[in-house]
């Protein structure tokens, strides 16, 4: 669902960790992250969270109406930076550069493109993201939170997110777009605040985390929960569980790709069943599976443990509209949708929008559904999004 930070370079450098396709590559906008605080922040859950602070950044102007704003709300493991480069001489511009800039789909010349750090961001480390969670001090106490930090959902994120625009004095969208968790951002906003929404674009997304998905998830958090150094959350002035978030990772990775997708690397690796440092030693590994092992070890230096926990429960608790029936809170959508799937998704797999995008179709709401195609599974919808730039321009032109 969330990832799309797996390669960095050589063979896959079409996969690198803020991925760019080749087509989008020719000219980059500069960027700045900002800084947003809420002083007090009460959560879905009904706890409050003092201090809040979460980065976002912009792309585009916003005009003297202010309604051309296309929000993007971002993958599990991504950040606010969607596009643009910070840097001139950054090695990569943000995960869906291919779309948003001057005269691309989301075209900046004329929307005002933004996106927010989420509340515990998985980057915690990243010195380009802001952040509030668990790796956090608790202003009451002047430790760091670990798990005494309140559990989050998609409508906190979505929460956090209405409360920046209201600040900038936005009171309605023009859309709102986002890819995998970001696009539960983008359902629960359509369902929760239909006022605010005309236009909703969902990408490798879903309606709700069902049993098959939410046991899935929880695949992720037992390598940090099993790894010694974890101590219940409270290892911040010790060894972190790198070895558990390594392992997280691993899975993360290979969920949101394809057999095609492997057996295609493995070739260009050179890997093949009887290798012999495997054949002859039981604690050396295969060639890809060392291939695997050694990015998710590079991503995870910037990454906190509990902050993918957070992360995987609100993907968890997920349902559009956060009430006890999906489908009847879709019934509130006023907004047009239009579904991106992934057809070879084996994370959030297609039935997933496809029953979201028909419950809505139930209450007569204009809603379109296309399937994105490639090898790459969960990631045609970050890494091969620029296949959808024509459907998405003519969506958000579309009255």
């Amino acid at each position: 669902m969330f990832l799309t930070q797996v390669f960095k370079k050589g063979l896959l450098a079409t996969l690198s960790l803020i991925m760019c396709t080749q087509a989008c590559a020719a000219s980059v906008q500069l960027v700045e992250k900002k800084r947003f605080e809420i002083e007090n922040f009460k959560t879905f859950g009904g706890k409050t969270i003092k201090q809040v602070q979460v980065g976002w950044e912009s792309y585009g102007t916003l005009n003297q109406a202010k309604d051309n704003v296309v929000l993007i709300t971002h993958y599990f493991s991504a950040t606010s930076h969607a596009a643009g480069k910070y840097h001139p001489d950054d090695a990569t511009p943000g995960y869906w550069n291919a779309i948003i800039g001057p005269s691309k789909a989301i075209d900046t010349d004329k929307y005002f493109v933004l996106s927010v750090d989420t509340l515990a961001n998985l980057n915690a480390y990243d010195p380009n993201v802001i952040t509030t969670g668990p790796a956090s001090i608790n202003p009451d106490t002047g430790k760091h939170y670990g798990l005494t930090f309140p559990v989050v959902t998609i409508r906190d994120f979505v929460n956090v997110q209405k409360t920046l625009l209201e600040s900038l004095g936005v009171t309605k969208l023009h859309a709102v777009v986002g890819g995998s968790m970001g696009s539960m951002q983008a359902l629960d906003w359509a369902t929760a605040y239909p006022e605010w929404v005309p236009r909703m674009i969902s990408v490798i997304g879903s309606g709700q985390s069902d049993a098959w998905t939410t046991a899935l998830l929880e695949k992720w958090a037992v390598p940090i929960q099993l790894d010694a150094n974890w101590k219940s959350g409270d290892y911040y002035n010790s060894t972190p569980p790198s070895q558990g978030l390594t392992a997280a990772l691993i899975f993360i990775t290979q969920d949101a790709l394809t057999p095609t997708f492997f057996n295609k690397t493995g070739e260009g690796i050179g890997y093949f069943a009887l290798e012999d440092a495997p054949l002859n030693d039981i604690r050396q590994q295969h060639s890809i599976v060392k291939w695997l092992k050694e990015r998710a070890q590079s991503r995870a230096k910037l990454m906190d443990a509990n902050h993918l926990l957070y992360l995987v429960r609100a993907s968890q608790l997920y349902m559009a509209g956060h009430s006890g029936d999906m489908k009847q809170a879709l019934s509130s959508v006023k907004a047009k949708t239009l579904f991106l799937p992934s057809f070879n998704d084996l994370l959030l797999m297609p039935y997933l929008a496809k029953d979201a995008a028909n419950s809505l179709e139930q209450h007569h709401k204009n809603t379109t559904y296309r399937e994105l195609t490639g090898d790459l599974g969960h990631l045609n919808g970050v890494v091969g999004i620029e296949q959808a730039a024509s459907d998405i321009s003519a969506f958000l032109a579309d009255k």
